[in-house]
């Protein structure tokens, strides 16, 4: 086969496996559209804050716990402050956490059981010793140690929760690197001559990913909680910062304005139950991946 078939082949390759990836990405039943459109529609608002909403720190005592007006939709907190300004400023705190919890604690976990399961014998047998050390706590008391030795920020706090949770996806890659590793396709890639290195992360590793593609999604939406749990207990992001549990954990003082307590409780069960609901398109598109 000449270069030129060779290269035509493999445009028209390309395409193809593009429209079956964007295919299997698309959503199929009622609640993966109402996860997927939640979440696009609270990850804009939240983007456009500074341009829809006053400032979540501005205080007006003599508005305070207004009821849900024109002036202020969801009414005003304990300080006059606008809710709907801080539900926005609040959700752009914890979708930080969420995401940076999972790229630190992520990033961590699978190369350190990548290396794990590949290395085998006693260098498996101690880096998992060290693995079951941290899971013998707790995630979440082991999170509230760190976060309260450190201290209340949005940094400590995604530095207290990936702490907590990269042994989890070390483990899991690892099992996974045992599996692929032990396949046709790497033993031929080692008899090309790939070194080790090589192997693991353009081979092995790839390979073995598949899983990992849905646990992360869903991950998202346990660090948000994680993180509002944190600062319900008062151990995450310092106030005045707006951040969903801590605004629960101040209208839990006023229970009979509805409102106050309703804002963030709701704004915090939407998002986490749409990137739940939204994580089967990638669970589907896993399953329905061709074996490379």
């Amino acid at each position: 086969m000449t270069l030129g078939r060779l290269r035509r082949l493999e445009e028209a390759i390309v395409p193809t496996r593009l429209g079956t990836t964007l295919e299997s990405l698309r959503p199929r039943t009622f609640l993966e559209t109402y996860g997927l459109v939640v979440i696009l529609v609270i990850v804009a608002a939240v983007a456009a804050a500074p341009l829809v909403a006053p400032d979540p720190l501005a205080q007006d005592l003599t508005s305070a716990l207004a009821d849900p007006s024109g002036e202020h939709w969801l009414g005003t907190d304990n300080l006059g402050r606008d809710l709907w300004s801080r539900i926005l400023y609040g959700g752009r705190v914890s979708l930080v956490i969420g995401v940076f919890v999972l790229l630190t604690a992520g990033a961590v976990g699978v190369l350190y059981g990548a290396v794990s399961g590949y290395a085998g014998g006693m260098v498996d047998a101690v880096m998992m010793r060290i693995v079951d050390i941290f899971l013998s706590f707790p995630s979440i008391m082991l999170a509230l140690l760190i976060s309260a030795a450190l201290g209340p920020t949005v940094r400590n706090v995604i530095i207290a929760i990936s702490v907590a949770w990269w042994p989890v996806y070390a483990r899991l890659v690892r099992g996974q690197v045992i599996v692929v590793k032990e396949r046709e396709f790497v033993t031929a890639s080692r008899a090309l001559g790939a070194g080790p290195i090589r192997n693991l992360l353009r081979t092995v590793l790839p390979n073995s990913f598949g899983v990992m593609k849905t646990i992360f999604v869903l991950d998202v939406g346990y660090a948000i909680l994680a993180g509002s749990t944190l600062g319900f207990l008062g151990l995450g992001v310092s106030p005045p910062t707006p951040e969903w549990g801590y605004m629960i954990r101040e209208a839990l003082q006023y229970p009979t304005h509805w409102w106050f307590i309703l804002s963030p409780g709701v704004a915090l069960l939407l998002f986490v139950s749409a990137i739940n609901f939204a994580g089967g398109i990638v669970t589907r598109s896993v399953h329905e991946a061709p074996v490379r």
